[in-house]
């Protein structure tokens, strides 16, 4: 048994409509007597996928201890489920998660739109670094600022994510699947306890591990104690703007 981060579900507020058995990529979730049931904590990555889903918040990141997550059984887990074809030379974590699946997109350019080059465009980022994990919590920078909270694939997926959405705002980059989420929970919980931050938007990828982001900042809110508007953006993994509704942090 390890002290980790894992996902907790308050069966008063669960309907069982089951929407977050699908966003689970492990396959760790069950609908058990109309109730949403971790089958096992060793299954769990603790990563949230799953939270983004749920109509009704019962779903929440806790830290207590549990089983180690282990990647070969929930490898086994998903086998006995459904078997899969041999994937040779891929790290196992990578057969079953959405946001790693391969795929190619066919780009239907006209000939003028594939000879012609476009205008310089100047760069509207105006701090560096960027990367969650190197940013210090008391930079100058962060005081007043209306902060961008961008998954770190967006910028590639979004063509226009300079003029959208950097304008203007200072820029933080993370991967809430590669990297330490509670980590970013605790960076983010002090830039907003030592800056003045006006307003903070968060932007991801549709895939469902990267929802985490979202709710990490959130949660990064509620423990720094401010009141801050928040909004976020979806980007969908073809580059297209997903609508959501603008959200208020209360």
């Amino acid at each position: 048994m390890v002290l980790r981060s894992i996902i907790r579900i308050d069966e008063e507020r669960c309907t069982g409509c089951g929407l977050c058995v699908p966003a689970c990529a492990e396959g760790t979730l069950k609908i058990v007597d109309g109730k949403a049931k971790l089958i096992s904590d060793k299954y769990c990555d603790g990563l949230g996928a799953c939270l983004g889903e749920c109509p009704q918040g019962a779903i929440t990141i806790k830290k207590r201890e549990a089983e180690k997550f282990d990647e070969e059984a929930v490898e086994e887990h998903l086998k006995a489920k459904q078997p899969v074809p041999a994937v040779h030379h891929v790290h196992p974590i990578h057969q079953f998660c959405p946001s790693a699946k391969v795929m190619h997109f066919e780009r239907n350019l006209t000939e003028n739109e594939s000879v012609n080059i476009p205008e310089k465009r100047e760069s509207m980022l105006s701090q560096w670094p960027v990367q969650l994990t190197l940013l210090p919590p008391n930079t100058p920078f962060f005081e007043n600022a209306d902060l961008l909270i961008a998954a770190d694939c967006v910028p590639f997926a979004y063509a226009n994510f300079h003029h959208d959405f950097l304008k203007s705002r200072t820029l933080v980059v993370g991967c809430p699947k590669l990297d330490n989420a509670e980590f970013y929970k605790e960076k983010l919980t002090e830039i907003f306890k030592r800056s003045n931050i006006r307003s903070v938007t968060v932007v991801n990828m549709e895939v469902p591990c990267c929802f985490r982001l979202y709710h990490l900042v959130k949660e990064a809110l509620d423990s720094s104690g401010k009141v801050i508007p928040l909004r976020q953006e979806i980007i969908g993994i073809k580059g297209e703007k997903i609508s959501v509704p603008t959200h208020r942090h209360q």
